[in-house]
């Protein structure tokens, strides 16, 4: 939990939300240790550098040597200072500490008297599961007003002799209106009394300053997924989006799109094979010529191709029938009603018994025509 958050913060901001600033808002008497190595990011992982907020002890003429806050640059991931001086140090295996068991585990337990920090970010990330993907939301307060963390640190001296100077992130359970995203959040010090409990290093009961962060003004929304890369940075990583349904199916609104009653096939033109769609089949030409086709199955192809010859055929058939028609009814508005056939001695054809029709049945002829083609 809280692996990931937004720190572009200065280090006179970053004092002025940890309640170092006077009455005027004046941070600047605050001493700042090592912030060359500080880079404000909009996706901060750990490993990186961020200011913290700590306490130690004045120089030595400084009375009886009380104890200053000042803004040190430390790395986060914690490497405890037991880590052997040739161990690479690791600093995923311990960016975060459960509050409820720091007092029982050595790496914690050791730095709650003495070596409790602030670190102070404008929001964190964190991931809801869904399924096999993970939706990141980013969580912030509605005013916009930096988020103070309760954490722990160390140093570490390595082989090289060279201080490395590491925190942690304290956790604790989700609050009520954060249970639907996860069931872990950093533990939120909510005002300057208890941000005074845990940087005086009092001794009272941790867990009433430890507890979820429950006020409403904590809010959240969905940013893109492209934030689980760390070396994606920039305002993009905060800009809200909007989640898409998971009830979309591509291919049927594809279809969909095609559906225009004014324009579908008539009944006689169905067949026991055709599409289970009459949009699409009617549309089978247009699909064809736009090259569409080619995002079909072979098996889909070839039974497009079918249907748009069958429909193609009885087309032809169905336009030749018409001339017919157009020619019996030229031919029989041709001739009057009155006329009557004219009576010609036998042929001898009709001797051999063939029928011979009437000169004055034009109609009878043009049929004939047609019929032997």
């Amino acid at each position: 939990m809280c692996g990931r958050a937004r720190c572009t913060l200065n280090p006179g901001l970053v004092a002025k939300a940890c309640g170092l600033a006077d009455g005027g808002g004046n941070a600047s008497s605050v001493l700042t240790l090592e912030m060359d190595r500080y880079r404000p990011s909009y996706n901060v992982s750990p490993g990186a550098y961020l200011p913290v907020v700590a306490a130690r002890k004045e120089g030595k003429g400084s009375g009886q040597g009380r104890e200053a806050p000042v803004i040190h640059c430390m790395k986060w991931g914690l490497v405890p200072s037991f880590t052997k001086k040739t161990e690479k140090p690791d600093h995923f295996k311990m960016f975060n500490a459960r509050s409820e068991s720091i007092k029982e585990k050595a790496s914690f337990r050791r730095l709650i008297p003495t070596n409790r920090c602030l670190v102070a970010v404008e929001g964190f990330y964190e991931w809801k599961k869904d399924g096999s993907r993970k939706k990141p939301y980013y969580i912030h307060f509605n005013d916009h007003r930096p988020l103070v963390f309760a954490a722990l640190y160390d140093s570490w001296v390595n082989s090289g002799g060279e201080i490395l100077h590491t925190f942690t992130i304290l956790t604790t359970r989700s609050s009520t209106a954060l249970q639907w995203l996860h069931d872990r959040m950093p533990v939120i010090l909510r005002n300057k009394s208890s941000i005074d409990v845990w940087l005086e290093k009092s001794t009272p009961k941790l867990e009433a300053i430890l507890g979820p962060y429950e006020d409403s003004d904590l809010v959240w929304y969905p940013v893109t997924t492209a934030v689980g890369k760390p070396s994606f940075d920039g305002p993009e990583c905060i800009k809200e989006i909007k989640l898409k349904s998971t009830g979309e199916n591509p291919m049927s609104k594809f279809f969909s799109k095609k559906v225009d009653k004014s324009h579908s096939e008539p009944e006689h033109k169905k067949s026991s094979n055709e599409f289970p769609q009459t949009d699409a089949f009617s549309s089978v030409k247009d699909e064809l010529d736009d090259a569409e086709i080619g995002e079909l199955t072979r098996e889909e192809k070839n039974g497009k191709s079918d249907h748009f010859a069958l429909a193609k055929s009885e087309t032809i058939e169905s336009d030749v029938c018409g001339i017919k028609r157009e020619f019996e009814e030229m031919a029989t508005n041709s001739v009057p009603q009155t006329e009557t056939a004219v009576v010609l001695p036998a042929s001898p054809a009709e001797k051999k018994g063939k029928s011979v029709k009437s000169t004055g049945d034009r109609q009878a002829s043009l049929l004939s025509y047609f019929g032997k083609r």
